[in-house]
């Protein structure tokens, strides 16, 4: 009886461990995804002044949650980690202002476009610089691990002419050192630069050359095929009943959403 006994929990056991290693590779099941984002990227997601994480992706994830059934929690992390923290599996979605191109899609499965955007030129109010060729030996700054530095990046004619690139940890912190003097003009996300400029009017403007469009994704981990369709099946219901038009017109005053 003992021996029969002790085979039987012998063969629970390992149909156990063949059940946990399926279960590691399948998709995500969970009832609650963490979104990973740059706390510092108004509009999208930012933390105001009670130190909540607020913004127009932040909104979109909550709704998007909501019709899926599940929590959502945010979490900061470093911008330039964003992949490893997804990959990881510290995060479940990259949800801010994330761009789509080539590159990431080797690493990193996307839902559909949901918002365009531009890399504009933010310089300073009265000065000489009205154009690209204008920024010739001049020191322009962009956040670190953007877009924006793919797309300066892209122009070379451009880049090869300008004084210094100088990276910052948040967009925030580059427009400060316009505003201060200490950097020429500022590459930014139109959707962060338009957002900051209206806090500070006859403080800045915005070139009509401009680095480019792009489209922005919510970024999944490759194997989390079923939890992207989910989501995007989300996304799909908010454009149709106008609930993503709502968010939209509450962040940029009109409905931007693709």
């Amino acid at each position: 009886m003992k021996k029969i006994f002790a085979l039987a929990v012998a063969v629970i056991l390992v149909t156990g461990i063949l059940l946990t290693g399926c279960s590691g590779a399948a998709p995500k099941t969970s009832e609650k995804f963490v979104v990973g984002l740059d706390d510092a990227f108004p509009p999208m997601g930012f933390k105001d002044e009670s130190g909540k994480i607020v913004g127009f992706d932040v909104d979109m994830a909550k709704e998007a949650a909501k019709r899926m059934g599940m929590e959502v929690e945010f979490k900061a992390i470093d911008w330039d980690s964003k992949v490893l923290e997804l990959n990881g599996e510290k995060i479940d979605v990259i949800w801010n202002g994330l761009t789509i191109n080539d590159k990431r899609k080797k690493e990193v499965l996307f839902s559909e476009p949901y918002l365009e955007n531009k890399q504009i030129i933010v310089v300073t109010e009265g000065s000489t610089i009205k154009t690209k060729a204008d920024l010739k030996d001049k020191m322009v700054g962009v956040q670190s691990a953007s877009s924006s530095i793919d797309a300066l990046e892209k122009d070379e004619a451009t880049l090869k002419t300008l004084k210094e690139v100088k990276q910052y940890g948040d967009n925030t912190q580059a427009l400060m050192d316009l505003e201060a003097g200490r950097i020429d003009a500022v590459v930014v996300d139109e959707v962060v630069g338009r957002f900051y400029i209206a806090k500070k009017p006859g403080k800045f403007a915005i070139l009509e050359d401009h680095f480019g469009s792009e489209e922005y994704g919510v970024g999944f981990r490759l194997k989390d095929t079923e939890f992207r369709d989910k989501l995007q099946n989300a996304l799909n219901e908010m454009k149709k009943d106008g609930a993503s038009a709502e968010i939209s017109k509450a962040w940029f005053g009109e409905d931007v959403v693709k």
